[in-house]
């Protein structure tokens, strides 16, 4: 059963281009009451996508959300984290930071994804993730190897802690400097999502600057 959210709210419609001054708290975004700690450098404004790679939501973001990135400015770092729900959804979670552990993990994403929503390919079994990553110049034995990673798994359980901390119950979200968090709910619709928190950008260099 897939836990995402739902994509459109009756009667929300919000313009493509949205000013930090136009945002109102509770209806465009929420605010954590604990900020989580960011995993950025200082000065650095960190926007996290959180995803599930089974998701079709996320799997539709991913067209907005690349096209923004490419926009952001030297001051933005943009992190993914993978949501943990049990079952297949941490599976994948598992194979996102195997292949960060062995470097693939850029080449891999866009592609996992293609497989998943294109090709109808689960990839919840382990042979079968490991003999996917052999399409990006690691072994199975390498990638098996990876996939039960002490370091692997660890991240997997600070993802589902932060997970946690962020009181995140579906995906996908962006959280914007570890304390506003953008749903397709808040912000209208998937496409919105970006615009939304692009402005949340803007107004937290605003505020630093004060």
């Amino acid at each position: 059963m897939l836990k995402t959210l739902m994509v459109a709210v009756a009667g929300l419609s919000l313009s493509a281009a949205v000013s930090a001054q136009e945002l109102v708290e509770g209806q465009h975004y929420e605010v954590l009451d604990e900020p989580v700690e960011t995993q950025v450098e200082e000065g650095q404004i960190e926007v996290l996508e959180v995803f599930w790679f089974g998701c079709p939501h996320c799997y539709r973001l991913q067209s907005h959300v690349n096209e923004w990135y490419e926009t952001l400015d030297d001051d933005v770092t943009v992190e993914k984290m993978p949501a943990t729900m049990g079952g297949d959804w941490n599976t994948h979670a598992n194979a996102f930071y195997a292949a960060k552990e062995l470097g693939i993990e850029e080449d891999l994403h866009a592609d996992f994804f293609d497989a998943i929503h294109q090709d109808e390919r689960s990839l919840t079994d382990e042979d079968e993730i490991a003999a996917f990553f052999t399409d990006y110049g690691v072994s199975e034995e390498e990638a098996k190897e990876a996939l039960t990673a002490f370091n692997v798994r660890s991240n997997v359980n600070k993802a589902n802690s932060r997970m946690r901390d962020m009181r995140l119950m579906g995906v996908p979200a962006l959280v914007v400097d570890g304390r506003y968090v953008v749903t397709p709910s808040s912000a209208g619709s998937l496409e919105n999502m970006p615009n939304i928190a692009d402005a949340l950008v803007d107004q937290v260099r605003e505020a630093r600057q004060e």
